[in-house]
């Protein structure tokens, strides 16, 4: 699909007969009549993901960096764009982890800025419920759901740590089980809130008491144009998993193979039912990174070069830091992994949450380095640089559709490796393939978020 094909697609969407306004047929249009696969656009550089030294990367904070990604994003016809945020700045070994993004603008301000220059795409932003107040955070995104037309979502995240606590003035930090206590009565405070306008335009008063939150008054913000911003979750634990099926519109899951993909999607799917929800009502959208090549080998050996940028030496011997938790900046990356045990007790990382249990973390690197001959460095890049789909881009196209058509997802948010021109090939090469198949729309039918991804829109409850 050429660029002008693409922006006249995206310009021309909302004009007809409007059968997607949010009533949840999730039909697009497209020859197929199978399973239709949804696409969503991470805008790159947390997690070290980002190639820093390639040519192309650019600036995290400049407004033309995100407008460009978002562009591309809705040239692809896109779901939605999505912002992650920080609530303090990493460190390492009490210096700023400069190997991430070490600064970048709060993101509910950026969306503001780009529903001004986007017409259809989606504009979803990561806020926690732990450092924040359901009065005010239900009315920032009522505020850019009214200035997008119905486009916002809200990915609501818990915070775990009391050094991202010392920024707020209550500190210190919640026990997981009342983190996601909190979250869930903080979104049913939320859509009390967004409820509590009589269609079109009178407000009524609301009141909510829980363990919580207390608070009553009138809200400020009139229902929006798609009843309630969209709910994005990200958990994966059982508390997440269980929240997901009870409250979200979309799954964002760190689950990209094809097997724990479908067993996650089996999973959560199964848990809707006693909510009184349907399998539709949950989309599972899982993080995906990709690798496109003209033949096979070319694509594999783009994505090893990938992988080794990713992963410099610097940066191979601070996430092997971030498992042991104690200083390893006398190992040699290209030596072997250390005889020494981690410490589970560390602070030496601030502000990132450690992946499970070290101890078993580091047992299983050790198996892996033995069996394969690996070095420090290589064994963080067979670890966490991995692509998700490498290949042409008719291979990528087809991996995509097999994993919608055997349930290992509904869709993917694809996170590039370069900002922000790292969605332009898979714009250019690969959507054009999903179309063909009939697996992606040829246009946006609906005005919304919730009508791109096929769901209802939520039944007043004021």
């Amino acid at each position: 699909m050429s660029e002008q094909t693409c922006e006249r697609a995206g310009k021309e969407s909302g004009k007809g007969t409007g059968k997607e306004s949010g009533k949840g047929t999730g039909k697009e249009s497209g020859k197929g009549t199978g399973k239709q696969i949804h696409l969503a656009a991470h805008f790159p550089g947390v997690n070290s993901t980002t190639v820093w030294s390639d040519p192309s990367s650019r600036s995290h904070i400049d407004f033309s960096s995100f407008e460009y990604l978002a562009r591309t994003a809705e040239r692809g016809l896109f779901d939605f764009f999505f912002l992650a945020e920080g609530l303090r700045v990493r460190e390492h070994k009490g210096r700023i982890h400069d190997l991430d993004v070490v600064g970048r603008p709060e993101s509910l301000t950026v969306l503001a800025a780009l529903a001004a220059v986007t017409e259809r795409l989606g504009l979803a932003a990561t806020v926690s419920a732990t450092f924040n107040e359901p009065f005010e955070l239900a009315r920032r995104f009522a505020s850019l759901d009214h200035l997008s037309a119905g486009r916002a979502a809200w990915n609501v995240v818990t915070t775990s740590d009391t050094f991202t606590g010392e920024n707020f003035r209550r500190g210190g930090y919640l026990d997981r089980a009342d983190r996601y206590t909190r979250a869930a009565e903080f979104l049913a405070a939320a859509r009390r809130l967004w409820d509590s306008w009589t269609p079109p335009d009178r407000p009524r008063p609301f009141a909510h008491h829980g363990q919580h939150f207390a608070i009553e008054g009138e809200f400020t913000v009139p229902r929006s144009p798609q009843g309630h911003p969209v709910v994005i979750q990200a958990g994966d634990s059982p508390e997440g998993r269980e929240f997901a099926a009870s409250a979200a519109d979309v799954i964002f899951t760190r689950h990209g193979t094809p097997e724990a993909g479908r067993a996650f999607y089996a999973d959560v799917k199964g848990r809707l039912a006693k909510y009184g929800r349907a399998p539709d009502d949950l989309k599972i959208m899982p993080g995906v990174t990709y690798v496109l090549g003209d033949t096979a080998a070319e694509a594999q050996e783009k994505a090893a070069e990938i992988r080794r940028a990713q992963v410099s030496p610097q940066n191979a011997i601070l996430a092997l830091e971030q498992v042991w938790g104690v200083d390893l900046s006398a190992y040699d990356p290209d030596g072997p992994l250390p005889g020494i045990d981690p410490d589970p007790a560390s602070q030496l990382a601030q502000g990132r949450v450690r992946i499970g249990d070290p101890l078993a973390v580091a047992e299983k690197w050790r198996a892996l380095s033995e069996a394969k001959g690996l070095s420090i460095r290589q064994t963080v890049i067979e670890t966490t640089a991995r692509q998700t789909f490498i290949g042409t881009p008719r291979s990528v196209a087809e991996d995509l559709v097999e994993s919608v058509r055997t349930d290992a997802a509904d869709g993917f948010i694809l996170i590039p490796h370069l900002t922000p021109g790292g969605l332009d090939d898979f714009v250019e090469k690969v959507v054009p393939l999903l179309q063909e198949r009939g697996a992606y729309r040829t246009e946006y039918r609906g005005a919304t978020l919730r009508s791109h991804l096929g769901l209802r829109e939520p039944i007043w409850k004021g």
